[in-house]
């Protein structure tokens, strides 16, 4: 592999201006692709074999007049709404909004069969039925301007969720702030704009194509906006990352005088190779998530898998190509007052702290697995449950939305349970007996009222809207839900011989979090299994893989300590625009595991095949140590800040899930690239000395043999370099 890869950068070394074209049609097709066949994200949430699954299924199968997307217009009036000057403004608009494009139906509040005016009178709910099952920005404008002259008479207006989140913004994306960010520490690093550019450069390219293939494969699958987000965040970090890494390693080959096509093509054979088999062991911790059994995070896995996949291949085939194309121009530009500093220095700080951790290992080891331990102790009070509009800004419409029905309708009217009774044959008259199981459920301790029950057309069907007297995310309304799936619903059932189920947000919840629990271990098996194994055929060791897989499982428990303590208790949550306390995303734990796994195999990769390769000059331990955190430490460091930048641009998005991710994303790696990389890994293989590179002999002849960085291929590499070198004098 490194031969071959030595190949590829050599030959874009010579011919750069071949490999850059191909990747700029290769960008472009994707382009036209993605704008011709791709398509829309879709939020549509499934958990195949879930109970609250089933409900939804039957509802949409049985009752296809229920199955239309609505959106409800909120508006609130401290005079009241039931004056005749107020009845008069709303018909007005429930005239205005039933002419719109796509609105098969408004609902009048007024309307005595289904009054949704406030018992107070202040508030009322407009429910806006749609043709299609996804609204846009054109739906929330043209309901913008229906609703103005209700704002002019004074009356408060507001959008629940499916209007809402259609507000358009003209704010800067997140992304755009991470770039910025990644610059500014590309220059402080490189010293000159035409080596701060080559990372960028392939980012964005790796970026544009990623992203097309996904909106490719948005049109087979459902891929949720979400998905492309992570996919985004990943990209951007780890495409910056892998170029940063080749690219030090081309500018260190440089400087020793060999000619710059031998030079690419060493640096992609050596720190190319490491790129590749560092996003090997991403992309197996992102498909892990294919164990989940959720549709919805197995796309995300794939679409993150795609992404990693392309700034890879960007990374050993575009930036060789870029670097062949400026030559030797890659120091010109130099930015003023930037000092550039030699990667490899002997009396770098990386040295003279790897010095002093391998001198005291035990103490520095002990002290930071303490703080690393710690840090994770929230994690034993996380609270899993899908954000809501309760848990958006205090200024969105959403949120303004949300309170206003809680304060006019009770806590329980934004997250409902709906029964669904699905009756047989020997069932004469379900409306009757979903008439009779409403009645009891009315004395059920936790709910505030039951809604008259539908019963489809013919009659083996019906359901029952159960509001809840606590809020969605209330522990208390989890108690209900357990009152009515434990003891309630199945008594119906042993009594009646029907099927009831239970659906809505918070028997959603329940069933994604019981599902994770089942699936966790054997997705923490996979993913660190797989990791070990490849660990263990790289470096040909059996506790180095065992190390790498304990501190990483450390780091990602402080950072979901971070999480919890942030998000779910609070804490410091105000400078994060964070205004209510949220439950950590079901989701969030599995996703955030494999990717921050993933990363950290990242840096475990770059830093000990440098380690590994001194030690295989030399047989000194603790002098391979501090000599590979010497050519390192600096670029790791670097390449975490850009990576802690791109990740933590992604906390000024509005939406809480996306926060969530910068939040824990960003922090993980700030614990990586400082307490992990810098104090437990050093001290850790300090103590093991040399067993840390011991393999049984028998397990050693099972494993196939890779060589990484400047391994057992170093002689090829060399005669490749002598045979380039004799054929550039012949042809002078």
């Amino acid at each position: 592999m490194a031969h071959l890869l030595f190949r590829i950068g050599h030959l874009a070394g010579r011919h750069p201006w071949r490999f850059i074209v191909s990747w700029v049609v290769i960008a472009l097709t994707a382009l036209v692709l993605a704008q011709t066949i791709g398509g829309e994200a879709d939020e549509t949430f499934r958990l195949p074999g879930s109970d609250s699954q089933r409900a939804v299924d039957l509802i949409e199968n049985r009752f296809p007049q229920e199955t239309l997307y609505s959106a409800n217009v909120i508006l609130h009036d401290g005079d009241g709404l039931t004056s005749a000057v107020a009845t008069r403004t709303v018909d007005d608009l429930v005239s205005d909004l039933a002419n719109n494009d796509h609105v098969i139906g408004v609902s009048d509040p007024y309307d005595p069969s289904a009054r949704t005016i406030s018992k107070d009178g202040t508030t009322a709910i407009v429910t806006i039925a749609y043709d299609k099952d996804q609204l846009g920005a054109a739906d929330y404008q043209q309901a913008q301007a229906d609703t103005q002259q209700v704002r002019d008479a004074g009356i408060q207006v507001e959008y629940d969720q499916g209007l809402g989140y259609e507000e358009t913004s003209s704010e800067p994306s997140s992304e755009v702030y991470g770039i910025v960010a990644a610059i500014v520490i590309l220059t402080i690093a490189f010293g000159t704009l035409v080596a701060v550019a080559m990372p960028i450069v392939v980012a964005l390219m790796a970026l544009l194509i990623g992203t097309s293939i996904i909106t490719i494969l948005s049109a087979p699958f459902s891929m949720p906006e979400i998905a492309s987000i992570v996919a985004i965040m990943m990209g951007l970090g780890v495409g910056i990352d892998y170029s940063l890494f080749v690219l030090t390693r081309h500018r260190q080959n440089l400087a020793t005088g060999v000619s710059l096509p031998v030079s690419i093509g060493r640096a992609n054979a050596t720190a190319g190779l490491a790129v590749l088999f560092a996003g090997t062991t991403v992309i197996l911790a992102i498909v892990g998530l294919q164990v989940s059994g959720i549709p919805m995070l197995t796309m995300m896995g794939w679409a993150t898998a795609v992404m990693i996949l392309t700034t890879m291949l960007a990374a050993v085939t575009l930036l060789p190509a870029l670097l062949g194309a400026v030559g030797h121009n890659i120091d010109r530009l130099r930015v003023p007052f930037v000092r550039r500093r030699p990667v490899d220095n002997p009396a770098s700080k990386s040295a003279r702290w790897a010095a002093h951790v391998t001198r005291h290992p035990l103490v520095f080891g002990v002290t930071t697995a303490v703080v690393l331990a710690v840090l994770a102790i929230p994690v034993f009070s996380m609270r899993l449950g899908f954000p809501d509009s309760g848990n958006d800004g205090n200024s969105t419409t959403t949120r303004q939305a949300y309170d206003l029905v809680a304060k006019g309708y009770g806590d329980g009217t934004n997250g409902p349970f709906t029964i669904v009774l699905q009756g047989g044959d020997d069932v004469a008259n379900l409306g009757q007996l979903a008439q009779s199981v409403a009645t009891n459920l009315e004395d059920v301790t936790g709910v505030a009222s039951v809604g008259a029950p539908t019963v489809n057309e013919s009659g083996d069907v019906a359901t029952i809207e159960v509001v809840p007297t606590t809020a969605p995310q209330d522990k208390e309304t989890s108690a209900l839900l357990s009152r009515l799936r434990g003891t309630t619903l199945p008594e119906v059932e042993k009594q009646t011989g029907v099927t009831v189920l239970v659906t809505g947000n918070t028997p959603l919840t329940d069933d994604v979090a019981s599902r994770l629990q089942d699936r966790m271990p054997w997705f923490l098996a996979t993913v660190i299994g797989l990791s070990f194994i490849l660990l263990m055929i790289i470096f040909r060791s059996v506790w180095v893989p065992l190390k790498a897989a304990v501190l990483n499982v450390l780091s990602v428990g402080a950072a979901y300590g971070v999480v919890v303590a942030i998000f779910q208790w609070g804490w410091f949550a105000g400078l994060f625009g964070i205004d209510e306390k949220v439950p950590i995303m079901p989701l969030a734990p599995m996703l955030m595991f494999a990717i921050l796994f993933g990363l950290s195999m990242d840096y475990e990769v770059f830093l000990v095949s440098r380690i590994r390769e001194q030690y295989r000059l030399h047989g000194d331990a603790h002098r391979a140590i501090v000599e590979g955190m010497r050519t390192t430490g600096r670029v790791i460091t670097s390449a975490g800040l850009i990576m802690i930048a791109v990740f933590g641009a992604f906390i000024l998005n509005p939406d809480v899930t996306t926060k969530m991710f910068g939040v824990g994303l960003s922090t993980a790696v700030l614990l990586d690239v400082t307490l992990v990389r810098m104090i437990l890994v050093p001290a850790a293989l300090s103590v093991l000395g040399d067993r840390a590179w011991w393999l049984p002999g028998w397990l050693d002849r099972l494993l196939p043999n890779i060589h990484l960085e400047d391994e057992s291929d170093e002689a090829e590499l060399v005669g490749e370099e002598d045979s380039t070198r004799h054929q550039e004098h012949a042809l002078s």
